[in-house]
């Protein structure tokens, strides 16, 4: 009964939720869509896993296991019985290399200083600057999937949402797929927060496409998207 309940809750805040666009997309390709062109690369700048850093709180399905992956590549690892499940991604991107965000935050009204009281002073212009991010993310999305492979796939985003991220705001955003003859072909979840001196982007996805942080399994995903939720709100951020 666990399991049903938390694959409808997660079927209906993902599918039936409204939508911020609705078309029909060509077949989708087997490559993971790019972040916007200033955070391409999403390695962490760490030594180790940053989850192990910043992981508060880990809320889990009972009998589930949610623990900072072996190695230092930014891979949260979520598993059953010794068997892996899937994996949430974080991308960590310093401002000082990311020339894009730094117009966004201009753009939304901040002045460029390095003493800028972001947490404070502009936490409406901070979420302005990322829900920009988001929308220039699924510009990038729209041409990604705009492959020729026929119309084979409604294709729908989200409206980006603000939420909690550990102590900042931040803002949670997804995309889904479904094939005309039924059946999902791919599904994201993300967030994204800023923290004044460096951008997340914390990703997992049902998508067989992508390597890591992904689920094998859609029912898996739907399981476990209300626990990352609460886990996202409880991370130690700002570090």
């Amino acid at each position: 009964m666990l399991r049903v309940y938390h694959l409808l809750l997660g079927s209906i805040l993902f599918v039936l939720i409204p939508v911020g666009a609705k078309l029909i997309l060509p077949y989708f390709s087997t490559t993971k869509v790019a972040q916007p062109s200033a955070v391409v690369e999403s390695p962490s700048p760490d030594k180790v896993n940053i989850w192990r850093k910043i992981l508060g709180k880990t809320a889990a399905p009972t009998g589930w296991q949610v623990a900072a992956c072996e190695g230092n590549a930014p891979l949260l690892c979520i598993s059953s019985q010794e068997e892996l499940l899937g994996t949430v991604e974080i991308g960590v991107y310093p401002l000082a290399n990311n020339q894009d965000f730094q117009k966004k935050l201009v753009a939304a009204g901040i002045p460029p200083s390095s003493e800028v009281e972001y947490q404070t002073k502009y936490q409406t212009q901070v979420l302005t600057a990322l829900k920009a991010w988001v929308a220039d993310y699924y510009t990038v999305l729209l041409k990604d999937r705009q492959s020729g492979y026929g119309k084979q796939i409604v294709f729908s985003v989200y409206p980006a949402q603000p939420v909690s991220i550990g102590k900042l705001q931040g803002i949670r955003y997804g995309f889904t797929g479904i094939k005309q003859q039924g059946g999902v072909q791919e599904q994201h979840i993300s967030h994204v927060v800023f923290d004044g001196s460096t951008l997340y982007v914390i990703t997992t996805a049902f998508d067989p496409g992508s390597q890591t942080g992904k689920f094998e399994k859609l029912e898996n995903l739907a399981i476990f998207q209300p626990y990352l939720y609460a886990i996202a709100a409880d991370l130690r951020l700002p570090q």
